[in-house]
């Protein structure tokens, strides 16, 4: 009976260690989807900026080198995440989000050409069959991201946000991309998307008032990832992305730490 059992657990440790979902873990190098935060961080014109303290800096009393500073910043500024509970009373907070939810294979679509000349542009459900045309059904669980080319401006507010005022009034001057409350149905209820991201400050479009896709995507619990960049060093499919927030009981959002595997050649 002792032997058998023995027979068991290793048949079960050498299944557990075969590599088959490591297989799934492209090979490449890792590419970070991260602004980092300073004085020169976009945030949208309401939200408190990022501050950095500085505590200690220098050699101490007993002759070692001591480093140490305070932070502050809004939930939501820089490269950060959504929480569905955002816009959707009693969905998830940032640290309720379940991990297969941050990581997993993702795809990246090029709208770039449609937001060269358009700021106001929203991303369609035909800009997504268009890319399926070519490249395949977007499976079920994957991370959308968006890549619209406004992370070449960061960190220039005035192009990046479509104004550089701060407070208030300057939320009707806002102009960027985002994506159309149709094409968010779509991705949540016909592809059943993960999460979604991209390299804007908002899910909505600069203009918006009412944040549609923002409470259609985080109704369904599928978070964004907001502030992205470098989508343009990713391939349109085979990339493997890591998105980890700071963990903040009860948040709305987080500074997020995105990264994207690339696939193997």
């Amino acid at each position: 009976m002792k032997s058998s059992l023995i027979a068991v657990l290793a048949i079960s440790v050498a299944a557990c260690s075969r590599p088959a979902d490591s297989a799934r873990w492209p090979a490449g190098p890792p590419i970070d989807l991260s602004h980092d935060y300073s004085d020169q961080t976009v945030f949208w014109p309401t939200a408190e900026s990022f501050k950095l303290d500085k505590v200690a800096d220098g050699v101490t009393q007993q002759g070692y080198y001591y480093a140490a500073n305070n932070f502050s910043t809004s939930e939501h500024g820089g490269t950060h995440i959504d929480a569905p509970v955002h816009f959707a009373k009693g969905h998830w907070s940032v640290d309720q989000i379940p991990l297969e939810q941050l990581i997993g294979a993702a795809v990246v679509v090029d709208v770039t050409a449609a937001c060269a000349n358009q700021p106001d542009y929203r991303v369609t459900t035909g800009d997504f069959t268009a890319w399926e045309r070519s490249n395949g059904e977007i499976p079920a669980g994957t991370i959308v991201l968006i890549r619209t080319g406004y992370s070449r401006f960061w960190p220039d507010a005035s192009r990046y946000l479509g104004t550089a005022e701060r407070g208030a009034g300057a939320v009707a001057k806002l102009h960027f991309p985002g994506l159309h409350p149709d094409a968010a149905r779509w991705l949540a209820e016909s592809r059943r998307a993960k999460a979604v991201g991209l390299d804007t400050a908002s899910i909505d479009y600069g203009q918006s008032t009412m944040y549609e896709s923002h409470r259609i995507l985080y109704e369904r619990d599928i978070p964004a990832f907001e502030n992205l960049t470098n989508l343009d060093r990713l391939p349109a499919t085979g990339a493997f992305v890591v998105a980890l927030p700071m963990k903040i009981k009860g948040g709305s959002g987080a500074p997020l730490r995105a990264v994207a595997f690339m696939p193997r050649t």
